[in-house]
C-alpha cells in the first residue's frame, strides 16, 4: 500500500509543552507571549505540522491564472503547489511533486502551457494534473501493480475560493472556507469592490527574506504603535517634502500630515480562527488613487462601503496573508523558512480598469513606503531581525508587547461593526496613540488553538 500525503500526520512531534506558550488571563487584565514562541526550533516544527500543513493558506488571486492552461506556482508551508487552470478552465491545485522521483515540476512563478514535463525523467502532466505520459513505459517492463497505481499529481485535501482569492488546505479536517473566514470576510469585501470587475495584482512582485520568526511579520502588519519610533526617515522625508513642496515628490501620501495623524481613531477587530482587522480614520484620504473615482464608488457599493474603503485598513487572514492598505495597497505572503528566517513575497493590488493617473500615484506610493527599496520594510524587517537577537537573551521569558488597549478592549462588536454588519469575537477603538496590542490576541489564541489540536491528534495516534 502506497503512503499517502497524510503520512506526516503521524510522524511523532516534538515535545512542547504548549501550555507554558501563552499566559492568557485576560480578564484579570494580563496577556504575554513566551519567548520561546519566537526561537524554539521544536515550536517551528510544531507550527508546519499543526498550522500550516494543517488549514487553510491563501495560495493566490484566481486573476493570477485568467486563461486555460495558466498556473502559478507557491507554497503551502514547506509543500511546493501549483494552481493551475486546466484546458476546460477549470481550477486546480496540486502537489508541485513528479510522483516517479518527486522532482519539482514547475520552476517558474507562473505561465502557460498545456503539458509540463519533469526535468529528470520526463514524466508528463497535463493541467488537470492527469499523467499523460510515462517515459518509454513499454519498454520498461513494470509489473502489473504499476498499473494498478495512480500516477496523476496529488491534489491538496481541500481546494476553494472566496471573491477570487483562492485559499487551499493540505489536511481535509478542516471547516468549509467560508466559516473558515467567518466575518473576516467583510475586510475582503471592502478590498474586492473597491473595482467593479474586482482588484487584479499589477505587474511584478518583490520577494525578500528576513532573519527572524514569520510571527514578527504577522504582527507588525496590525501594529499601529511602533509607526513614529520606528519610522522616523519617512517622517522626515514627508515633513521635508511638505516644507519645499518640490514639483518631484512623489504623489501625496496618507501619512503627509502627521500631526492628524496622531489625532485621528484607530479601531481593531479580532474574528475566529486568527484573523484580525485594524482600521483608522484617513486625515488625507485626498491621496487615495480610489478618491478619484469615490462618487461613482459610492453610487455602486454605498456610503458606508465607500466610507471604509477610505480609511486606513490592515486585514490578516491567519496563517500566510496581509492586506495593507495604509499607503497604497499590497498584498503580503508570509513563507516561514526557519524559526529564524522568513521568506516574503508582495504584489501591489489595485482595482481592475483603474484610470491611468490613479494607478501611477498608486505606484509611486507603493515604490515610497513598501519593499526592501522603499522607506518603510527596511525599518520594519531590521526590527525584526533586533526582536529576533534580542530574544536569544535566554535568562527573559516572557514578552510585554500585548497589553495596550486591554482598558479599551471590549467582547463583540462596537458601533463600527454594526455599521459593517459583523460580529466580531472583540473590538476596540481609541486614539492613534493608544497603539492597540491587543489585536494581537486573537493571532495567538488560533495559533495555540491549533498547536493543541494537532498535540491532541497525535496523542490519539500514538
Amino acid at each position: 500500500m502506497q503512503p499517502t500525503m497524510n503520512d506526516r500526520a503521524n510522524i511523532p512531534a516534538p515535545a512542547v509543552d504548549l501550555d507554558r506558550l501563552i499566559d492568557d488571563r485576560a480578564a484579570e487584565g494580563w496577556f504575554s507571549v513566551h519567548r520561546d514562541a519566537f526561537r524554539d526550533p521544536a515550536v517551528f516544527e510544531l507550527e508546519m505540522k499543526h498550522i500550516f500543513e494543517a488549514t487553510w493558506n491563501f495560495v493566490g488571486l484566481e486573476s493570477q491564472v485568467p486563461n486555460p492552461n495558466d498556473f502559478l506556482t507557491t507554497t503551502i508551508g514547506r509543500s511546493p503547489v501549483v494552481v493551475m487552470r486546466d484546458a476546460e478552465g477549470k481550477l486546480g491545485c496540486f502537489l508541485n511533486s513528479c510522483r516517479h522521483k518527486g522532482a519539482v515540476i514547475f520552476h517558474t512563478g507562473e505561465g502557460n502551457g498545456a503539458h509540463h514535463s519533469c526535468p529528470y525523467h520526463g514524466w508528463t502532466y497535463d493541467t488537470g494534473g492527469r499523467c499523460v505520459a510515462v517515459t518509454s513505459q513499454r519498454q520498461a517492463r513494470y509489473p502489473e501493480a504499476f498499473g494498478a497505481t495512480a500516477h496523476d499529481l496529488a491534489p491538496v485535501a481541500r481546494f476553494d475560493s472566496y471573491r477570487g482569492l483562492l485559499f487551499a488546505s493540505l489536511s481535509p479536517d478542516v471547516p468549509p472556507l467560508a466559516e473558515y473566514l467567518s466575518d473576516a470576510r467583510r475586510g475582503i469585501d471592502i478590498v474586492v469592490d473597491q473595482g467593479p470587475d474586482g482588484i487584479e495584482l499589477v505587474p511584478g512582485a518583490v520577494s525578500f527574506t528576513y532573519n527572524a520568526n514569520w510571527k514578527f511579520q504577522l504582527e507588525n502588519s496590525s501594529d499601529t504603535y511602533h509607526f513614529i519610533p520606528t519610522h522616523t526617515s519617512y517622517i522626515g522625508v514627508l515633513e521635508k517634502r511638505r516644507s519645499q513642496r518640490a514639483a518631484a515628490a512623489p504623489a501625496g501620501s496618507i501619512y503627509e500630515d502627521i500631526g492628524a495623524q496622531a489625532a485621528s481613531r484607530r479601531g481593531s477587530f479580532t474574528f475566529p480562527n486568527g484573523h484580525v482587522l485594524m482600521w483608522g480614520d484617513n486625515p488625507n484620504m485626498q491621496a487615495r488613487p480610489l478618491y478619484a473615482s469615490l462618487p461613482q464608488v459610492e453610487a455602486r457599493v454605498g456610503k458606508v462601503m465607500a466610507k471604509w474603503m477610505m480609511y486606513v485598513r490592515n486585514l490578516t487572514l491567519f496563517p500566510n496573508v496581509q492586506i495593507a492598505e495604509n499607503a497604497s495597497m499590497q498584498l503580503r505572503i508570509i513563507r516561514p523558512l526557519a524559526v529564524d528566517r522568513t521568506e516574503m513575497l508582495t504584489y501591489c493590488v489595485a482595482p481592475k480598469g483603474e484610470a491611468a493617473e490613479s494607478r501611477i500615484k498608486r505606484l509611486r506610493q507603493y515604490e515610497d513606503f513598501f519593499n526592501p527599496t522603499g522607506f518603510a520594510t527596511p525599518d520594519d524587517t531590521s526590527a525584526y531581525e533586533a526582536c529576533q537577537r534580542g530574544d536569544d537573551a535566554r535568562t527573559l521569558d516572557w514578552q510585554q508587547g500585548y497589553v495596550r488597549g486591554m482598558g479599551a478592549v471590549r467582547a463583540g462588536g462596537n458601533p463600527e461593526a454594526e455599521e459593517l454588519g459583523i460580529s466580531p469575537e472583540t473590538s476596540s477603538v481609541g486614539g492613534y496613540l493608544m497603539g492597540d496590542e491587543t489585536i494581537f490576541h486573537g493571532n495567538y489564541r488560533a495559533w495555540l488553538g491549533l498547536l493543541k489540536r494537532g498535540a491532541a491528534k497525535d496523542a490519539g495516534a500514538a
